[in-house]
């Protein structure tokens, strides 16, 4: 099996009056594991199924290995879909499930049983292959549904949420899975999800979307340190938001009054002096006491603890700080008034734009 790249060349999704998504350029590498991260609605599965071919693109094009294609429908593209509910027939064994494609394509019983074999044994299923799907785990039916995929030898393998039934573990299992048996078979994997942790383990790049539109494309550390919209910087991970003015900007580094004084921070948009602007800086960026450049004095309001970390509440001029530092003596018996401090290369500034949360 080999990898193929997609490009989706100004594609565009209409429904009735309803535009699911905006007009997109898209390159997807051969042999890449990319994902497309958003909340639901934003149009991620409908990108999905117009690259797998269950719906054509009211505008634009879909190119898999070069090749436009327009008016191939899902049995002639080399693409095989992995859905939600993962569809194993319960009746057949495992390994007749596996090779359900290849009967489809006339291979001789033989043949297709040997491949389902190799297959099972690919995503350490071996030796399963006479049992029902029932008698299976949740991870152990997942992997059942990615070898039945690649029994077509697909050179692109969309995945469609499918660890969003399984319970917290066993998802953070199926990422390390997924990620090995992609590596081994070396195909392209399209992954779609609304979990930034899955999305962020996993890939080689990631796709942000929001209503419909690509926010940005980029690798898991360039979402996180570097997000190139508020709505990206508030959807991957944690964000303390301040609102204010922008005074003035010198070197890219943005001055922003606002209700706790007069922060400073990187500028990651173009805003003239007065407009309104958003300050933006990590729980784990900021510290206690110290003087990191942005000082706040505050009062803690609780304390959750996260196992090796302890989340801190506090509160500013009526504006809310959620405080991320290790757990251990020195937190444990904060006072009530403290200073939090940061420095301004971990605040962002951003013109004043959509949130995740709202």
């Amino acid at each position: 099996m080999r990898g193929k790249d997609v490009r989706l060349d100004k594609v565009m999704i209409r429904f009735g009056d309803a535009t699911a998504v905006q007009p997109l350029d898209l390159t997807i590498e051969a042999g890449e594991f990319f994902s497309i991260l958003g909340p639901s609605g934003c149009g991620k599965t409908t990108i999905l199924r117009a690259i797998s071919g269950f719906i054509e693109p009211t505008e634009g094009r879909v190119l898999i290995g070069g090749e436009d294609m327009v008016g191939k429908g899902p049995n002639q593209r080399p693409t095989a879909l992995i859905f939600q509910n993962l569809a194993l027939f319960p009746l057949m064994s495992v390994a007749e499930n596996v090779a359900f494609g290849l009967e489809a394509r006339g291979v001789s019983r033989a043949d297709r049983l040997k491949r389902a074999q190799e297959l099972l044994d690919l995503v350490a299923l071996g030796g399963y292959g006479d049992k029902k799907p029932s008698d299976l785990s949740g991870g152990q039916r997942q992997r059942v549904a990615i070898a039945r995929a690649l029994a077509v030898e697909p050179s692109v393998l969309l995945l469609d949420e499918p660890l969003s039934a399984l319970d917290l573990k066993l998802r953070q299992h199926m990422r390390t899975e997924l990620r090995a048996i992609q590596r081994r078979v070396g195909i392209t994997f399209i992954y779609i999800t609304h979990d930034q942790g899955e999305a962020l383990a996993m890939s080689d790049r990631v796709a942000v979307m929001s209503r419909g539109r690509l926010e940005q494309v980029a690798t898991a550390d360039q979402l996180y340190a570097e997000p190139a919209t508020p709505f990206v910087a508030t959807f991957v991970g944690e964000q303390n938001v301040l609102r204010g003015k922008l005074m003035r900007t010198i070197d890219g580094i943005a001055t922003v009054e606002t209700a706790v004084g007069r922060v400073e921070g990187r500028l990651r948009a173009e805003i003239g002096a007065g407009a309104e602007a958003l300050v933006m800086v990590r729980p784990e960026r900021i510290a206690l006491g110290g003087n990191a450049g942005n000082s706040v004095p505050a009062k803690l309001v609780a304390r959750h603890l996260e196992g090796p970390s302890i989340n801190l509440d506090c509160e500013a001029a009526g504006q809310h700080f959620m405080v991320t530092m290790p757990n251990g003596p020195a937190v444990r018996d904060l006072p009530e008034d403290l200073v939090l401090s940061f420095g301004r290369d971990d605040a962002l500034v951003f013109a004043e734009g959509a949130l995740a949360n709202g």
